[in-house]
């Protein structure tokens, strides 16, 4: 990409010659950049390990794009970078000046009124979904069971097999077919998104509808995944469709919110919304504050911490109300469980030395398979990226058939384990003849369980529920829990990639849980602590390895359980799980960013900027336009690019030489030139003819729904020869570095402040007064290697 007049494009391309190009020095692939010839460069990019599960799953195109492509759940789409950057322009000066105080202070009444409303119905959304996830999978299972009892085995595999496929296949015909971007867990996007990275389809009305059902089919398919990852994501969709004033497309508008049709707006509201995403999925209101501060939100302040936490407060109370609501039996199956809690409170988590080694061995144990998990769940899903390039059809078959795997497993496995007697103590409740409980019946005579029934055969809340159970402490044997380990392991890893909205966080929890039970179990002889404790340490140990979040999955465990007592060994686990996988690879979360091919800006600049300077990644011609230039000229340029921004130069006679004016937008070019704020000669209209003709909002971003194209535009020859004044629509303060200022420094200066562009000024007089303009696309390693590939290692 030539960092131009605002391209995201991965690739370098020529400019319209319709424009006023400015000759600026073109950066050629050298031996070695000039900032950097007498630096020694360090080796300290990528390696070798490192380099071949960093590479994005798109590569470079051959020819030049008007935007950048990725992967946004399962499809391929152009992608666009966000402005977060105020546009201090004549328009937005008069539109401030023009508000009064019953404005602003409606302004910041509907800031908090959006905030809360998100968490309403993003409770509401929580809860329903619980519900139709209980009530579905229940009364399969209840079926299932019936069957069973009646000695009808084949029958109720075919029921269970048939009814999983048929719930598997339409929640993936709705993900190929309605809205690709709601597969997967979303939280890469909402992640990517808030970091600055907009596609069309990632908070569309349409993604926000099919999150919500295949979410509720996928789980009640029997999948190994869980509904809290995408539960983010459609926290983030609510808010999204809340702040933009409804969409266009669809009618939904809104015009007294119309204050909030901005990016930075946006952003934090779609913050809000995701964090109250997690307090629904786990009743976890500080942990959904924390997880947006930790994990999702590359911006954060004390503001928008007060609101983010009220938000989640609504959300909890809201869930709080109808789950007491339903426990007099008035929503079907859902009844006590449903979202997953577990309290152990009761029980006294004291510990001796022993006891913390076994912890410290789990810890690590944990931390060595996350990372192990991440490195399989790159392959897998390079993959299945190879059938999903094929056709929606494809993307169908991949899913049913990974249902039918999961299905025979559940099904199958648990006829290859003996019958346990019940134990004496605990008659009342053993078997479990209903859909959930301890000790499932399954095939077993009358006095007996089948102990991988008890977790294979329930939903994965349940399963849960029962690994982190006490007081019968052999109650799943060693090769029970090592089978159900391996299994959930191994099918968390398949299930994740097809096309369904599913999240990570169960299959984790869920293997994390199964494997710290197991070593519970053999470290019994050693160590006091109860095996459902170790099943919750365990959790956490896969939480830590595999997530790479501290502070927010141990307040999340903390009002799972209920029990401030687990702090201590909670937190010793998280770190040192976190810290061994650290050594191997990145966050899960992170690495599919990358695999994806979103241009994600890290809080540390990368490496290989730090012997550049922002001169040597421009390259030209540049693209700019004169401050009052031809409209000829203007719709020809948007026409043959698709760039976002276009440096104004104030040239003769309206300067004495030719200087930076500052920076205008296409889309506001798009207003004024639908506006057809023309003039005959060559002169400045100011600000008021613009204002006579147009409305402040008329320049706010649109929302969803269709903008202006420039194929919208119908102009006479006549107007096409006219001139516009860009002076009032023009940022008269773009930020701006020098042309030997670090490349590094400027990238951090870049995502600190959120930009979308940044111009570069030559150092020197008697040059043009803009060199070029840096975009998120010039501070990516991709990008650097290519224009140095002798300097900078792959």
């Amino acid at each position: 990409m030539a960092p131009t007049a605002g391209r995201e494009s991965w690739l370098d391309g020529t400019e319209s010659s319709g424009t006023t190009p400015l000759e600026t020095p073109t950066a050629t692939p050298l031996a070695t950049p000039i900032s950097a010839r007498s630096v020694r460069w360090e080796k300290d990019v990528e390696d070798a390990a490192a380099g071949a599960l960093q590479r994005p799953l798109l590569y470079k195109r051959g020819t030049n794009t008007t935007s950048q492509m990725a992967i946004v759940g399962a499809n391929t789409c152009p992608i666009e970078s966000l402005d977060y950057e105020i546009v201090e322009n004549d328009v937005y000066n008069q539109d401030w000046r023009s508000r009064g105080k019953l404005q602003i202070f409606q302004y910041q009444v509907l800031k908090w009124v959006l905030a809360l409303l998100v968490g309403v119905v993003v409770g509401l959304v929580g809860f329903f979904s619980n519900i139709a996830v209980e009530n579905i999978a229940g009364f399969k299972l209840l079926l299932t069971g019936d069957l069973m009892l009646q000695n009808r085995y084949l029958a109720a595999f075919e029921l269970y097999i048939g009814c999983n496929a048929v719930l598997a296949a339409a929640a993936a015909a709705l993900c190929a077919y309605v809205a690709p971007a709601a597969a997967g867990s979303g939280i890469p996007e909402v992640k990517a998104y808030l970091n600055g990275i907009d596609a069309h389809s990632i908070l569309a009305p349409s993604t926000l509808l099919v999150k919500i059902l295949g979410s509720v089919l996928g789980v009640s398919a029997g999948f190994v995944l869980g509904k809290e990852g995408p539960m983010v994501h459609t926290g983030s969709c609510v808010a999204s469709l809340l702040a933009q004033g409804g969409s266009r497309k669809y009618g939904l508008t809104w015009n007294w919110i119309r204050y909030f049709k901005n990016d930075l707006d946006r952003r934090d509201l779609i913050t809000c919304g995701a964090a109250a995403g997690v307090a629904a999925a786990f009743r976890a209101p500080v942990g959904g504050v924390l997880f947006a501060l930790e994990e999702v939100t590359s911006w954060w302040r004390s503001a928008l911490l007060w609101r983010t936490f009220s938000t989640t407060a609504v959300a909890t109370m809201v869930l709080h109300a109808l789950i007491t609501y339903c426990r007099g039996g008035h929503c079907g199956l859902f009844g006590k469980g449903g979202l997953i809690m577990f309290d152990l409170s009761s029980r006294q988590a004291t510990y001796t030395a022993t006891d913390l080694a076994a912890v410290v061995l789990l810890a690590v144990l944990g931390g060595l398979l996350g990372a192990l998990f991440n490195f399989l769940v790159d392959r897998v899903l390079r993959a299945y990226s190879i059938v999903n390039e094929k056709g929606a059809c494809y993307k169908i078959v991949l899913t049913v058939t990974i249902s039918v795997i999961t299905s025979c497993c559940t099904f199958g496995l648990p006829w290859l384990t003996a019958c346990t007697p019940c134990p004496p103590e605990l008659a009342s409740k053993c078997p479990t003849i209903g859909r959930s409980g301890n000790f499932k019946n399954f095939q077993c005579p009358p006095g007996q369980y089948n102990a991988l029934a008890s977790l294979f055969f329930n939903t994965n809340d349940d399963a849960i529920r029962n690994l982190f159970s006490a007081g019968y402490d052999r109650e799943f044997g060693v090769s029970t829990l090592l089978t159900f380990f391996t299994t959930v392991y191994t099918l968390g890893l398949l299930t994740y990639g097809v096309a369904v909205p599913s999240g990570l966080f169960i299959p984790v929890i869920l293997s994390g849980a199964s494997f710290g039970r197991l070593a519970g179990t053999l470290l019994g002889s050693v160590s006091g602590l109860d095996p459902g404790l170790f099943a919750l340490l365990g959790a956490a140990a896969f939480l830590g390895g595999t997530m790479r979040m501290t502070v927010s999955v141990c307040v999340i465990l903390l009002e799972l359980t209920n029990d401030l007592l687990l702090l201590p060994l909670i937190m010793l686990v998280l770190l040192i799980a976190k810290t061994v996988a650290d050594c191997f690879n990145k966050g899960v979360y992170e690495q599919i960013v990358r695999m994806k091919g979103l241009p994600y800006l890290e809080v540390h600049a990368e490496p290989c900027t730090r012997s550049l300077v922002a001169g040597d990644v421009v390259s030209g011609p540049l693209v700019t336009f004169s401050s009052v230039e031809r409209v000829g000229t203007v719709v020809h340029t948007l026409r043959s690019t698709g760039h976002n921004g276009f440096p104004v130069i104030e040239d003769p006679p309206f300067a004495p030489a030719p200087e930076l004016c500052g920076l205008v937008l296409r889309s506001h070019l798009l207003v004024l030139l639908q506006g057809r704020i023309f003039t005959s000669d060559r002169v400045k209209t100011g600000a008021a003819e613009v204002f006579r003709r147009l409305a402040p909002f008329d320049f706010a971003k649109a929302g969803s729904g269709k903008g202006i194209k420039v194929d919208d535009l119908d102009l006479t020859e006549e107007e096409m020869d006219m001139y516009m004044d860009l002076h009032p629509i023009t940022n008269r303060s773009p930020y701006t570095v020098v042309e030997n200022m670090s490349l590094a420094k400027a990238a951090v200066l870049f995502r600190g402040l959120g930009l979308r562009h940044m111009c570069v000024l030559p150092r020197t007089q008697g040059r043009p007064p803009v060199v070029g303009i840096l975009t998120r696309h010039d501070f990516m390693p991709q990008y650097i290697r290519g224009l140095y590939p002798n300097v900078l290692p792959r």
